[in-house]
């Protein structure tokens, strides 16, 4: 691919924007000031920047780290101690220096932000320093192809060309050293016409990090200082840092390819699932915020009691909206799943014998409504967030008992221990086995997509049926495909 200079935004961008997030932000917005005075929320964020510290480090390809010790170090912080032998593939030593300068970098993006500075070609420097301060090293080919480690020039453009080569020999041109500081200053510029015009954070952020990585204006480390950039926008937006883990390297690097040939859509998606993702988290924090909020309140307890009395008129009236749309959507899944079903009877009637199709569902307040708890805690531990069934809950399963028994189910409740106008859908399938004395048990529980079907009172009802069926539709495919493979 032949180098380019920089564009700017593509025509069509207000479509590109997503349009699941501006309600949860409207929710989010509401809530941030109360969760962020709170100390979990704090603990939250501490998290969320140790895994992107670590996670970026294992997308760079600096160092392996498996899972578990991933997860400790997330929970307990970064420490040698608690790397043992043979978890990583580098020095303990030097693999808690990359990861704490990753932590510090994203340490640096709140103070920038909370300074009121702007982005600069000065500050992209110093930002790719701090970032390599602990490598001393890159690894380069010589013109026989021969993978040489050679000294890394920190904190200042590239003076030779870092073209990758492709598997397939083909050579992927970056803007050539000479040409950095112009597009550079292109970028910025643009950037801050950008902000001018209130571009959408999802849409700013997947740019921004997309033309930087056009310019690869670094011998190395780029993609870690895009990302910075990208968290950058959203943190200015008073949203989260840009999350993305091992588990989206694929789709980020298919993002980027698409980006490459002109198609910013799959990249905006991307980084919109992980603001998604981190404001659900975020919102389902436990009851620790809303005790510290009630101690608050203690001190104005009059005003208070006058703020909740006006509150929670509106906040009822929140709910009973969020639940038409959902009754609404609850319809809708459930015509679906009978279709599937039906289609299934017709296919497999010639070819099995006793085969059983069919739907059960149970609306918000059916006497039913409370089953299946089990398998909806179990999808949300796997998602990570409280799945709340208490103040409202509805559910459709499509059963399929067809040589063996599974099962796919959708729990509309709330998420969170406070119900305050937000709603989610998830989906699990399950198996049903035999067991002793007529007992089936359930086994295998998986959640069928990674990202959670979040509506709120904020939602527009059009752009909300649309975005469910797209999502219902992955969903039933899924969940097919889990079927397809127990028999």
């Amino acid at each position: 691919m032949h180098w380019q200079p920089i564009e700017d935004l593509p025509s069509n961008w207000e479509k590109l924007a997503s349009a699941e997030l501006p309600p949860l932000v409207t929710v989010w917005n509401e809530q941030a000031q109360r969760l962020r005075s709170s100390g979990e929320f704090k603990t939250f964020m501490e998290r969320l920047s140790r895994e992107i510290a670590i996670e970026t480090g294992i997308i760079e390809r600096l160092y392996t780290l498996d899972r578990g010790i991933t997860r400790l170090l997330i929970e307990q912080g970064i420490n040698e101690a608690l790397i043992p032998h043979g978890a990583t593939n580098r020095p303990v030593k030097q693999v808690v220096s990359l990861i704490q300068d990753q932590e510090a970098a994203i340490e640096g993006l709140f103070d920038f932000v909370g300074g009121q500075r702007t982005l600069s070609t000065f500050y992209t420097k110093q930002l790719h320093q701090l970032l390599t301060q602990n490598q001393d090293s890159t690894e380069a080919e010589t013109p026989t192809g021969q993978i040489i480690s050679v000294p890394l020039i920190q904190g200042d453009w590239k003076r030779l060309p870092n073209n990758p080569k492709r598997p397939d020999g083909s050579m992927h041109e970056y803007c050539p050293p000479e040409q950095v500081a112009s597009e550079m200053d292109r970028l910025v510029e643009w950037h801050h016409q950008h902000q001018t015009r209130q571009i959408p954070p999802e849409v700013e952020a997947a740019w921004l990090h997309h033309r930087f990585t056009q310019i690869h204006p670094f011998q190395d480390g780029n993609g870690r200082v895009a990302r910075c950039l990208a968290s950058l926008v959203f943190i200015q937006a008073e949203w989260f840092p840009l999350v993305l883990t091992r588990d989206d390297t694929g789709a980020y690097i298919a993002a980027s390819e698409q980006a490459d040939k002109g198609d910013l859509s799959n990249l905006i998606n991307l980084f919109s699932k992980s603001q998604k993702q981190a404001f659900i988290r975020s919102l389902g924090l436990s009851e620790q915020i809303l005790s510290e909020a009630r101690r608050a309140q203690v001190v104005i307890a009059s005003i208070a009691d006058k703020l909740k009395q006006n509150q929670s008129a509106s906040i009822q009236n929140r709910c009973r909206k969020v639940e038409g749309f959902a009754a609404n959507l609850f319809e809708i899944a459930s015509n679906r799943l009978q279709d599937i079903a039906n289609d299934i009877k017709l296919s497999v009637q010639n070819l099995v014998s006793e085969a059983q199709v069919f739907t059960v569902s149970a609306p918000a307040g059916d006497s039913r409504s409370y089953y299946h708890r089990y398998q909806v805690v179990e999808t949300a531990k796997q998602l990570g967030y409280f799945a709340n069934l208490r103040h409202y809950h509805s559910w459709i399963q499509l059963a399929i008992n067809v040589e063996s028994t599974t099962t796919i189910l959708l729990s509309f409740h709330v998420l969170g221990h406070e119900y305050r106008g937000l709603l989610v859908c998830s989906a699990c399938a399950y198996h049903r086995d035999n067991a002793e004395e007529g007992e089936r048990n359930i086994s295998d529980i998986q959640a069928l997509t990674d990202s959670l079907f979040q509506f709120s009172y904020a939602d527009e009802e059009g752009n909300l049926t649309e975005r469910f069926k797209q999502w219902l539709e992955y969903v039933l495919v899924t969940g097919l495909e889990y079927w397809n493979k127990s028999l």
